[in-house]
C-alpha cells in the first residue's frame, strides 16, 4: 500500500498512475484540491484506492491522517514525499526573496516531508520493510532552480534523506529521486523558447517527463532493495552538461 503526499500535481498524479499501474493500492493525499484527488481516483487501474484530506504543514492532520491509514490498512509499504512548492524568483534579487516565501518555502518542502515521515514511521515499520520516497530535484546539487531558497530546501531534502536512512535502518528504506527540469502542465505553459533551451542543453535531448518521475518511484519500490540514503538523479544527464 502506497501513500503519496502531494497527489493532485502533475509529478504526484503521475506516480500514483505508475503505482497503481503496478498493483500498488494508492492513497492519494490532497489538501485543497478535492475535486482533482476524486477524478483522479477515477482514472486509477485497480481496487482498494482512496483519496484522504492531509496537509503536511499541520502535524494535527498527518496525526488524523496516520490514524485512518492504521485503521483502514494496518501498514504503509511506501510513502512517495512529493508534494512542494515554489515561485520563480532570480536569483541576484535578494530582496525579492522575501520572509514569507522563504518560510513557506522550508515548511512545505522540508518540515512537511520531515513531518509525514514522523507521522507514519510506526506504519512504515512492518515486517517486510517500508521505503520513503522523497521527491526532490537536481536543485539541491546545482543551485540552479527557481529560486534559492527552494535550492536550499531540496539540498535540505536530501540530507534528510541521508540522516533518515541511517537513523530507520533496518526496519525503513529513505531515498530521494532527483528529477531535472519535469515537462508537467505547468512548464508546458512556459515560453517555448526557454524550454527548448532546457531540452537542448540536456545531454539527452528533451526535458524530464513526469512518466520517467514515476517509472524511477516503482523502480526503488520493486527492484532496488538494497539502497537507501542515496540520491537518483532522473535528469537525462544534465548534471553532467
Amino acid at each position: 500500500m502506497a501513500v503519496v503526499t502531494g497527489a493532485t500535481g502533475g509529478l504526484g498524479s503521475a506516480i500514483c498512475r505508475g503505482l497503481a499501474g503496478a498493483g500498488a493500492r494508492v492513497v492519494v493525499t490532497f489538501h485543497r484540491h478535492e475535486a482533482a484527488a476524486h477524478s483522479l481516483l477515477e482514472d486509477l487501474t485497480g481496487e482498494g484506492h482512496v483519496s484522504v484530506k492531509a496537509d503536511v504543514t499541520d502535524s494535527a492532520s498527518l496525526g488524523r491522517l496516520a490514524r485512518e491509514i492504521g485503521e483502514r490498512y494496518g501498514t504503509v509499504d511506501l510513502l512517495v514525499n512529493s508534494v512542494g512548492t515554489t515561485r520563480f524568483v532570480p536569483h541576484a534579487d535578494l530582496a525579492a526573496l522575501d520572509d514569507d516565501l522563504i518560510d513557506e518555502i522550508f515548511r512545505t518542502n522540508w518540515r512537511g516531508p520531515f513531518a509525514t515521515i514522523r507521522a507514519l514511521e510506526p506504519l512504515l515499520s512492518n515486517r517486510d520493510g517500508g521505503l520513503v520516497v522523497n521527491i526532490s530535484s537536481i536543485a539541491g546539487v546545482s543551485g540552479v532552480g527557481s529560486n534559492i531558497a527552494y535550492c536550499a530546501s531540496k539540498a535540505a531534502l536530501n540530507t534528510m534523506t541521508v540522516s533518515l536512512a541511517r537513523a530507520l535502518a533496518p526496519a525503513v528504506r529513505v531515498v530521494s529521486i532527483a528529477p531535472g527540469l519535469v515537462d508537467t502542465e505547468f512548464i508546458k505553459g512556459l515560453d517555448p523558447d526557454w524550454r527548448r533551451e532546457q531540452a537542448s542543453r540536456t545531454p539527452l535531448g528533451r526535458l524530464a517527463s513526469p512518466e520517467d518521475v514515476s517509472r524511477a518511484v516503482i523502480a526503488a519500490a520493486t527492484m532496488l532493495s538494497y539502497s537507501t540514503g542515496c540520491i537518483m538523479s532522473v535528469d537525462g544527464g544534465r548534471l553532467v552538461d
